[in-house]
């Protein structure tokens, strides 16, 4: 496995004091431009104790690796102002848990410098700070350097430098397409919620369908019509030290309740959302997800004209950006997967919304880190695909021909025998289909080895 290494730049630590929590931050891009350390909020946290837990534990799971524990390197959460609010975001390091804490305008009472993007320094004095704010009283934060008190090292710049694996970043890509596909399964309130997440298992490892009944969430060891599957259950730990705090616990994952779940808790002005893979030991980077809309130049071009419209939105509106862009609605969707692969949006489930954001990974980048996607790109040209009909192709490969029939994704190799589908198309399918697109377009047609 391999590793991009990102180097944080911070111009001195973060620091809690006296009732100021001064988040320092590194470089990021803003809507003025790209910033070394850019000032984005000033102001009141008017929930301060349910903010600070919940930093926290986006804190605590940017440090976790839930699959094989060992020690780590830290990773800093990425903040994103996006006018009305301010999101912090993080990922395990064994990529395979997603946690965002969104801080809402009625829980922020201040003024706003800027909007983008940037990495927060989250340290451990900080981190035993955090864990001591309690009450009911508002916590004066500031985002960016001027709002620092630095009380070690005399204002010397702090630098990290941590490895980032592949699999980490092409989680961040995988995560947003997946989660867009959930829907709501389950709501409680607080009490109902409380008592839920305090029923799991004890035993980290353990795996259980919870299914909605009688306004309840009831656990099973087994799969059942109607419930939502989660392995691993000791990833929702996170939760538990904003217990006291929640509203309503709501539950989201596919129609079907498989694969993938996101659990969001509403906190006082905010909202803590976790999104966990389908197995303990799987994480999001395998997915395979983004790789239909990964593989289109047509949606390259298109992200490129629907990423200038984007100024760090809170929410993006569909039709609205289809009637700037000029482009269909499906076309500006794919669009948005596409920019998701460069960092440049998430995905918010409790408005069903995507949101603009911009994290330190180019398109480009992402997409060499899907070896599937690459290649199938080797296939088309070497012209191993061979089209035999509007829904059929054949693709040879050193372990022979294989069928592939476009419309189903169905394959006769054996990574469709393994997954079914499950976690994206095989690379013959995607040569296949890219070669049909290819094939209808007259000056790209004798592409994929000169076949109609």
């Amino acid at each position: 496995m391999t590793s991009a290494v990102q180097a944080y730049s911070y111009a001195g630590p973060s620091t809690l004091s006296d009732g100021r929590l001064g988040l320092s931050t590194s470089g990021g891009r803003t809507a003025t431009g790209f910033l070394d350390h850019p000032r984005f909020f000033s102001g009141l946290l008017t929930q301060a104790a349910p903010a600070a837990a919940g930093l926290l534990a986006v804190a605590d799971v940017a440090l976790a690796r839930y699959h094989r524990p060992q020690p780590g390197f830290t990773r800093d959460p990425v903040v994103t102002c996006g006018g009305d609010r301010l999101r912090f975001e993080s990922f395990s390091a064994c990529g395979g848990v997603y946690a965002r804490l969104d801080v809402l305008g009625p829980a922020l009472d201040g003024e706003v410098f800027d909007r983008g993007t940037t990495n927060v320094d989250v340290n451990n004095p900080l981190r035993e700070a955090l864990a001591r704010v309690g009450g009911r009283d508002p916590l004066h934060v500031g985002v960016g350097p001027d709002e620092l008190t630095v009380t070690t090292l005399d204002g010397a710049v702090v630098e990290k430098k941590v490895p980032l694996p592949d699999r980490w970043l092409r989680g961040f890509a995988e995560v947003q397409v997946i989660a867009s596909g959930f829907d709501l399964r389950a709501e409680l309130a607080g009490p109902k919620a409380v008592r839920f997440l305090r029923g799991l298992p004890k035993r980290a490892a353990a795996e259980v369908w919870a299914a909605p009944m009688g306004g309840e969430l009831r656990l099973s060891e087994r799969a059942v019509p109607g419930g939502v599957h989660v392995a691993g259950v000791g990833r929702l730990a996170t939760m538990t030290p904003l217990l006291r705090f929640a509203k309503a616990l709501r539950v989201y994952a596919p129609a079907d309740g498989s694969g993938s779940s996101a659990w969001e808790l509403e906190l006082p002005g905010m909202r803590y959302t976790l999104v966990v893979s389908p197995q303990a030991w799987r994480g999001f980077s395998g997915e395979g997800a983004v790789l239909a809309d990964l593989s289109s130049d047509v949606v390259a071009g298109d992200a490129d004209l629907v990423g200038i419209l984007l100024d760090f939105e809170p929410t993006l509106e569909l039709g609205l950006l289809a009637e700037r862009s000029g482009l269909a609605a499906e076309r500006v969707r794919a669009a948005l997967t596409q920019l998701g692969t460069a960092g440049r949006v998430g995905y918010d489930l409790s408005e069903a919304a995507h949101f603009h954001r911009e994290l330190p990974y180019d398109r480009d980048h992402v997409a060499a880190l899907n070896p599937r996607l690459t290649s199938a790109r080797r296939l088309i040209e070497n012209g191993a695909v061979r089209l035999t009909g509007p829904d059929s192709a054949e693709v040879t490969t050193d372990g022979g021909v294989r069928d592939v029939r476009l419309e189903a994704g169905s394959c006769t190799c054996p990574w469709w025998y393994d997954h079914r589908g499950s976690r994206g198309p095989c690379k013959h399918v995607l040569a296949a289909r890219m070669a049909a697109v290819n094939a209808s377009t007259p000056e790209t047609s004798r592409t994929a080895g000169g076949q109609r």
